[in-house]
């Protein structure tokens, strides 16, 4: 059994556009047979996505620091949620034993998340495919920023082999299995 990871906003106040592109995702991965780990949550992207995974029977698990369950941010319905201490432990958690990390849209604990993904990656250390869903374009600035990078140096052109975009979430699979390696000569040179 496989299963990814899905990073993705709690927010409540979203464009109903996000929420509808989140649905989407957890439809084409379950009928793809892809089991979900997300950060636990029960509203915004995060409630949108274990709602349609368990409304189609689907495996789901959440990955939630105590302090959240305290204040009730939990989804009710995954029976599945493994509680952790610290918002580190809960990043190490959802990318353990996974097939594909995504992200959707999302706000500053997304972006942590992906960004600490793709150092992780660029150092060895985790290296499963990593797919950025751009919907809307709203990842357009930061992959901007990314060719930046390159461009300034601060990266290596091999560096845009860490992530794939995809506009759409019916590609995800073909992302999944298209993803560019991500191979020892890549690590030797992450740091140049």
């Amino acid at each position: 059994m496989k299963d990814v990871c899905i990073y993705c906003a709690s927010s409540t106040s979203i464009d109903k556009k996000y929420i509808e592109i989140a649905d989407k995702l957890a439809e084409v991965l379950v009928r793809n047979g892809y089991g979900i780990v997300y950060g636990g949550g029960e509203v915004g992207l995060m409630g949108a996505i274990a709602d349609r995974v368990l409304a189609m029977n689907g495996r789901i698990t959440g990955v939630i620091p105590k302090f959240m369950v305290e204040v009730e941010w939990a989804h009710k319905g995954v029976k599945n949620m493994v509680q952790v201490e610290t918002m580190a432990e809960r990043k190490t958690r959802l990318i353990q034993d996974v097939s594909a990390v995504i992200a959707l849209p999302g706000s500053t604990g997304t972006l942590d998340e992906l960004i600490d993904v793709l150092s992780l990656k660029k150092l060895g250390k985790f290296t499963k495919p990593v797919i950025i869903v751009n919907s809307f374009g709203f990842y357009d600035s930061l992959l901007t920023l990314f060719d930046k990078m390159i461009e300034e140096r601060f990266m290596r052109p091999e560096h845009r082999n860490l992530w794939s975009v995809i506009d759409e979430p019916e590609d995800i699979v073909m992302a999944i299995d298209n993803a560019p390696e991500w191979d020892e000569s890549a690590i030797k040179i992450a740091a140049v």
